[in-house]
C-alpha cells in the first residue's frame, strides 16, 4: 500500500531583477565591479582561439513595449558548432567551444554582444537539416517566465525557407522577427532587434 504523499503548492514565478548585474555579471565594472567571486562570468566565452568556423559577432537589442531599450535583462544563447554538433553533457572541447553564451546587462550602446562562430545545420524533428540558428532565452524585470526564441541569419535565405520551425509560424509576416540582418564588419556582425511587446513583437515559443 502506498503512503500518502503531501501535496505542495507550486512556487510562484518571480521576475528577474532588479539585481541581475550583481547576481549574473559581478565582474562587469559598469554595473557591479565585484571581483574575486568568479574569475569570469558564466557564459562569457562561447568559443576559444582554436575553435574552427566562421567568426561572427551577434548583436541583440532588447526593446520594450514603449520602444525603449531594455538594459537590465539577461540573454542566454545555445548553439551548435560550425559542423552542426552540440556540446554533449559533460563534454569539454579541446578547441574551447562551449556553445553557451550569457550576457547580463547591455554594453554602453544598449546591446548584448556575443563573439562566436556561425553554427552549422542540425537535424530537425522531420529529419531534414534546420537553418543555422541560435536558441535564445530571455529574462528581465516584468517577465515572470523566461522567453524562448531563436535567431536566424539573413544571408541563409534558402535554408530559412525550408526550416522546420520557421515554417511552423503560421503568419509568414512574423517570421522575419527572428532573422538577424547582416551588418558588415570584420568579423561579420549580425543584428537582431527583439521586441518584447507591440506591433513588431518578436515570435516567442511555448517550450
Amino acid at each position: 500500500m502506498l503512503h500518502k504523499t503531501q501535496k505542495l503548492k507550486e512556487t510562484p514565478s518571480q521576475t528577474a531583477g532588479p539585481y541581475v548585474a550583481i547576481g549574473m555579471a559581478p565582474n562587469v565594472a559598469r554595473f557591479a565591479d565585484i571581483k574575486g567571486v568568479f574569475p569570469e562570468d558564466l557564459g562569457t566565452h562561447v568559443i576559444g582561439p582554436d575553435t574552427p568556423g566562421e567568426r561572427i559577432t551577434v548583436v541583440i537589442r532588447l526593446i520594450d513595449g514603449d520602444g525603449v531599450p531594455a538594459s537590465d535583462a539577461m540573454i542566454e544563447t545555445w548553439q551548435a558548432d560550425a559542423s552542426g554538433k552540440y556540446v554533449a553533457f559533460g563534454e569539454t572541447r579541446a578547441d574551447g567551444f562551449t556553445g553557451f553564451g550569457r550576457r547580463a546587462m547591455t554594453d554602453e550602446r544598449n546591446e548584448f554582444v556575443i563573439e562566436t562562430v556561425k553554427p552549422g545545420r542540425v537535424p530537425g524533428p522531420d529529419g531534414r537539416p534546420m537553418a543555422p540558428h541560435l536558441l535564445l532565452w530571455i529574462v528581465a524585470r516584468g517577465i515572470n517566465i523566461g522567453l524562448q526564441s531563436r535567431l536566424y541569419f539573413e544571408d541563409e535565405p534558402h535554408a530559412n525557407a525550408e526550416d522546420f520551425v520557421l515554417n511552423k509560424i503560421l503568419n509568414p509576416a512574423r517570421r522575419p522577427t527572428l532573422i538577424a540582418r547582416k551588418d558588415g564588419g570584420s568579423p561579420t556582425r549580425y543584428v537582431l532587434d527583439i521586441h518584447l511587446q507591440g506591433p513588431h513583437e518578436t515570435v516567442f515559443f511555448d517550450v
